[in-house]
């Protein structure tokens, strides 16, 4: 493993240079990895593993849209295309990528195909973490491993065909074979991981809930459309309102944060810009930290998981979701950023 100084503290990574493709394909050459789900993380990491030259297979329901996905994204039905139970029974590795709610559901089912020296992969540490809610605990005679990209499917392959990488965490549950390590992080390597850091299970879901419901989502639509508010109620125009909100964040800042940093983002402004940010940061953090602070306790108790189970798991959540998408949807914010999108020059 590769020290890293993040920050004044030094972690070990793994990268892809001192774990390299070759490595990875060694590793598991015989091996074959069951995909079990084709939703979310599904379609990225298989196809990114199966573009890599690993033993891939799907398992998906054959009555289901996803099923006809697989098909049309070339996996062929009888060959690397099963039912659920078929791949998961195929499968030396299987790749767990059901939503949280899908796992609980199908873990009798996976749990029988779990014979001894098998390695079952997740990519959220959640049905493990809180399996006393779950009911998800794997045999002892197996491996238990996790691979989380940091970031959706759909990014991890839009990277990957851009010869680019999204970074993963990794982490051991249970290492059964003596195999666990090098086997995820072959698999790490395999979907696409841009490099690798280590943690565990019970970390890896209390970060990534804490995240979803905090910065990468929840909070920041709750920070747009309070800015976006106060200047509708102000007299600016949708346009205008939207445009300093959300348009120049996304489209001209967040680029050069992620490029360099926020102190090079900062110095790539105008000085007035520069001064109200030093003013008004720190503000803005001690307003927010005890939100953060509820929200991660909220997470650490179980609570964030039971809402979460409680709601997914009902016959009707999706109806139910798509009203609350349609509230996000039908806002003024919203779509303004429509008419916003639509005048953005093409080249």
């Amino acid at each position: 493993m590769a020290t890293i100084n993040f920050g004044g503290v030094k972690e070990d990574v793994v990268t892809r240079e001192e774990f390299p493709m070759e490595k990875a394909r060694e590793v598991l050459k015989d091996e074959t990895i069951a995909i079990i789900g084709y939703g979310v993380q599904g379609p990225g990491q298989s196809l990114n593993l199966r573009d890599n030259g690993f033993n891939v297979i799907i398992g998906q329901r054959k009555d289901s849209k996803t099923w006809d996905k697989a098909v049309a994204d070339g996996w062929v039905p009888g060959e690397t295309l099963f039912e659920i139970e078929e791949a998961a029974k195929r499968g030396t590795i299987i790749q767990f990528l059901l939503s949280d709610a899908g796992q609980i559901s199908l873990w009798p089912a996976i749990k029988q195909q779990l014979t001894a020296g098998k390695a079952l992969y997740f990519s959220h540490g959640f049905g493990v973490t809180y399996n006393d809610q779950t009911g998800i605990v794997p045999p002892k005679d197996v491996d238990v491993i996790l691979v989380a990209p940091k970031g959706s499917g759909t990014s991890l392959r839009r990277l990957f065909l851009a010869g680019q990488g999204l970074n993963s965490s990794f982490a051991i549950f249970q290492d059964a074979t003596g195999r666990a390590r090098e086997r995820v992080i072959a698999l790490g390597i395999g979907v696409g991981s841009g490099y690798l850091f280590e943690t565990d299970f019970k970390k890896e879901v209390f970060s990534d809930l804490t995240g979803e419901r905090g910065t990468l989502m929840g909070a920041i639509q709750g920070i747009f459309a309070a800015q976006y508010e106060t200047l509708r109620s102000k007299g600016h125009s949708p346009s205008e309102a939207f445009n300093e909100t959300v348009e120049e964040l996304t489209q001209s800042l967040m680029p050069l944060v992620a490029e360099n940093g926020m102190d090079w983002m900062y110095a790539n402004c105008s000085t007035t810009a520069q001064r109200g940010a030093l003013d008004w940061w720190k503000k803005f953090r001690d307003a927010t930290k005890p939100v953060f602070e509820e929200l991660y306790n909220s997470v650490a108790e179980g609570k964030e998981a039971a809402r979460s189970i409680e709601s997914n798991s009902q016959p009707d959540y999706r109806e139910k979701l798509n009203e609350e998408l349609k509230e996000l949807r039908e806002s003024e914010m919203w779509q303004a950023g429509s008419a916003v999108r639509k005048l953005r020059p093409n080249a």
